[in-house]
């Protein structure tokens, strides 16, 4: 259990990774650690989610936010039903932490959706992450 006002780190994958979006949405996150999350692929149906693949490896950023901050964020209709789950991700310094990641059930994972891959590419290249990654996201925007 996490208190209210506890700091928790969370992986954000998918354009939730953009500081000044969850700025926008009133949030104070810290600043972001680029990380991967080692054995998972990043899928792009409406939303965008996790899942296990042994020879893959999803990027993104590992900000905290409050417990309170959280269930706003992840109180939104067009997120509600993503679903908290402990990893392990490794920073850009080879540090691994645990973080709690928001996955979209698979069975969930439905449609295509080119504007949000589209944006999502454009996010992970004002990031700086790696670019065979950024050509992997733009394949769903295709």
């Amino acid at each position: 259990m996490h208190l209210e006002n506890e700091m928790i780190p969370v992986f954000f994958y998918g354009l939730f990774m953009d500081k000044k979006l969850l700025r926008e949405k009133e949030l104070r996150p810290t600043e972001p650690v680029l990380a991967y999350a080692e054995g998972y692929k990043l899928n792009i149906g409406e939303r965008a989610t996790l899942t296990k693949s042994a020879d893959k490896r999803a990027y993104g950023a590992v900000m905290a936010l409050s417990k309170i901050e959280l269930d706003s964020l992840y109180g939104e209709s067009s997120v509600a039903d993503y679903v908290p789950e402990e990893i392990i991700v490794t920073d850009f310094n080879n540090e691994s932490q645990k973080v709690i990641v928001y996955n979209l059930p698979l069975e969930k994972l439905v449609g295509r959706n080119k504007e949000y891959a589209g944006q999502l590419a454009k996010t992970a290249m004002q990031l700086g992450l790696p670019t065979t990654y950024i050509q992997e996201i733009e394949t769903f925007a295709n």
